[in-house]
């Protein structure tokens, strides 16, 4: 389901603290960083990552497809910083406005 703009702007701010968890180096995306991003969206539910691919069509593309890869929503995108959010199934920890 697609996040509405409010429910974004919300995990913007909630996001603004935060530091990267994630980190894409020059090797790109791997197995390693997608399994990485798993576990950090299963603690935590937003994560931000930072992407340090060089190229800004590279680093779009690692991001986007780190989202597809993750079944995540890509809230936002800063410069090499990207923030996630993905709800959990079992036990959600942050509680999204209603449209």
């Amino acid at each position: 389901m697609p996040l509405s703009e409010k429910q974004k702007k919300h995990l913007r701010r909630l996001a603004h603290p935060l530091n990267p968890v994630v980190m894409l180096g020059s090797a790109g995306l791997t197995d390693a960083v997608v399994g990485e991003m798993e576990r950090a969206l299963g603690d935590h539910e937003l994560v931000k990552v930072s992407a340090r691919l060089g190229a800004r069509d590279r680093r779009d593309q690692a991001l986007d497809e780190l989202a597809g890869r993750t079944a995540s929503e890509l809230v936002q995108r800063i410069g090499h910083v990207g923030v996630f959010y993905r709800r959990r199934r079992d036990l959600p920890k942050l509680v999204l406005p209603d449209e």
